[in-house]
């Protein structure tokens, strides 16, 4: 561990499940003294061409696609406003936010390899035992 403390990478997104990673992060991995740094990481999902039949994409107007990335925006700004409010009684522990955009599963690697983090916390993706075990 480093003589600053740790650098703890944590995902959040809309699900419940992120909130209750935070929770249990708060609660198991850090004191309220000590000098760890935690990362609220916020994936924005990429811009996809939603296509509503087989082989048939739609393309949106400027104003759509800009009404679009706002309310991606407006999301990403609660989630991560939502996970401060959680983290407002740390009193030494640094809390920065990351939000990029793209698949999560990508964004959150290059995260913790780009900060080299020492630890990453994450829920699950809410699929149950079974549906875990199949991936």
């Amino acid at each position: 561990m480093a003589e600053n403390g740790r650098k703890i990478l944590l995902a959040v997104d809309e699900g419940d499940e992120s909130m209750y990673a935070l929770t249990w992060c708060l609660k198991n991995v850090i004191s309220e003294n000590s000098k760890d740094t935690l990362i609220l990481c916020y994936a924005k999902p990429p811009r996809a061409v939603h296509t509503a039949m087989e082989g048939t994409a739609w393309a949106f107007s400027p104003d759509v696609m800009t009404s679009l990335e706002r309310y991606s925006n407006d999301v990403a700004q609660c989630v991560i406003d939502k996970a401060k409010r959680a983290c407002k009684h740390l009193n030494d522990v640094k809390v920065e936010t990351v939000v990029e955009h793209g698949d999560p599963r990508d964004v959150i690697c290059e995260v913790a390899e780009k900060l080299k983090v020492d630890l990453l916390v994450m829920g699950s993706h809410g699929y149950g035992l079974i549906k875990r075990y199949e991936i």
